[in-house]
């Protein structure tokens, strides 16, 4: 990137507040006066500033300039990409990391007593879950942790369900445990998503091992119900299938939802047919620190994971942590009311300025899935993927079309909906867990464009 690029885009951030000020004049969506009414830290004045947008162009930073160097700076305005979030970490966090730099040695870590018990501490109080500290353990990463359950309770070529459009790490995954994709789309009602019990059993194999499930689920933002937990519980246990449960958005949930962790159901059957997998790098944006954890009710699945597992974790990720789980929950309980305003911000504005695009308000996640198939359409897409598939030498889906009609003609970037599976024709997804004023150059920006068809 250019000294002049890297200089307009500083200045871009700066001025980030005003631009956007002006343009929710004339959107019908007012940035000091949010869509949603509610505590005043979704305008920023709480403790915590999460409205002010902070820079991070020139860390190395995936999220921004991974997109910045593959589109060039004059056509990236707002990076909506990779699932992490634009806001300074709880300052819980920075204060117990620069305390432990403090000391300059970097030797073997002795595990803090009191890690595991905030663990079960934080997991107690904000979900009701009791997790047996000895059927617990520490990961560089949920990947890490998953890929030695897939190792350990899959045959290698054995069948894995995934309910589609799921993330696509996943998929990754799979390849390095050496097992299949058994993929189940997920049933569109009235713009939410829902399981297709029939479809899921059908599915189920002598070949079929494993079901990954994602609560909440990434990118959808579903958060599975009792019922829709418990049934498909029975299911995998009538059919001899072990539930892998991606739990790391469990602490993101929109106002009226509500997260069941699937080790919290009353069948305990059901519950010892599964391992969970959770970490606080979504919760507090600490995906560079590498600590995960997982856990079962069932001993012998849990060994059979660690015997397939080694931990790399490392200093300043279990501080971090660490001071996250024992101090961070005020920071976290006002970024929730704020990333509540933005997922409400993006549906209304979109109904009222951009009816091409369809967005349900996510029931939890900082991620909004959107209905971009209009686009798709209208800038003739389907087509473009084909003669783009040719030059390109790689397959380009109508969804990668879409997306790079964004950044070119709104500056916007998303990440199209063929990357989830199937079920992702005609979809985006969108990072929502930014300051609302970049959120609102997006959108306004976005609106433009449309006007341009």
């Amino acid at each position: 990137m250019s000294e002049g690029s890297w200089l307009n885009r500083r200045a871009f951030l700066k001025g980030a507040g005003a631009t956007a000020l002006a343009g929710a004049a004339t959107s019908g969506a007012s940035l000091l006066h949010p869509v949603t009414a509610g505590a005043a830290v979704q305008d920023g004045s709480g403790q915590f500033d999460f409205d002010t947008p902070y820079d991070r162009i020139g860390t190395d930073c995936a999220k921004w300039d991974t997109i910045i160097e593959r589109h060039g700076a004059e056509n990236i305005q707002v990076a909506m990409g990779v699932a992490d979030m634009d806001f300074k970490c709880a300052p819980v966090i920075t204060e117990a990391l620069m305390d432990r730099v403090k000391h300059e040695n970097w030797g073997y870590l002795k595990m803090p007593e009191d890690f595991f018990p905030a663990i079960v501490d934080w997991n107690r109080t904000r979900h009701g879950l009791e997790i047996n500290p000895d059927l617990m353990a520490l990961s560089d990463g949920v990947h890490p942790a998953l890929i030695a359950a897939l190792k350990a309770l899959a045959r290698p070529g054995s069948k894995v369900l995934l309910t589609t459009s799921t993330y696509s790490g996943f998929y990754m995954d799979l390849r390095e445990s050496h097992t299949l994709a058994e993929e189940s789309p997920l049933i569109i009602d009235n713009g939410v998503h829902r399981l297709d019990f029939d479809d899921l059993e059908s599915r189920i194999s002598q070949e079929t091992d494993v079901l990954i499930l994602c609560n909440p689920q990434n990118p959808t933002g579903n958060c599975w119900s009792p019922e829709d937990l418990m049934r498909l519980g029975q299911l995998c246990l009538e059919r001899r299938v072990v539930v892998l449960a991606d739990e790391i958005h469990c602490d993101f949930v929109t106002r009226g939802q509500k997260y069941t962790p699937f080790a919290s159901l009353p069948d305990k059957n059901v519950v010892n047919n599964s391992v969970t997998f959770q970490s606080g790098s979504k919760t507090f944006s600490l995906a560079a620190m590498k600590v995960a954890w997982f856990h079962s009710t069932n001993p012998e699945y849990f060994r059979k994971v660690q015997d397939q597992h080694m931990a790399q974790t490392n200093t300043l990720g279990v501080v971090a942590h660490h001071a996250a789980l024992r101090g961070g929950a005020e920071w976290l309980d006002q970024l929730l009311v704020y990333l509540d305003g933005n997922h409400d911000l993006v549906e209304q504005y979109l109904r009222d300025n951009v009816p091409q695009i369809k967005y349900t308000k996510a029931q939890g996640t900082y991620l909004a899935w959107l209905d971009v198939s209009q686009i798709g359409e209208a800038i003739g897409a389907a087509e473009k993927a084909v003669a783009a598939t040719e030059t390109e030498e790689e397959e380009v889906t109508p969804e990668d079309i879409v997306v790079r009609w964004l950044v070119e003609n709104a500056g916007v970037y998303t990440n199209p909906g063929s990357n989830y599976g199937p079920g992702g024709e005609g979809w985006v997804r969108m990072n929502l867990g930014a300051s609302r004023q970049l959120i609102q150059v997006a959108l306004d920006n976005i609106a433009e464009a449309m006007n341009s068809l």
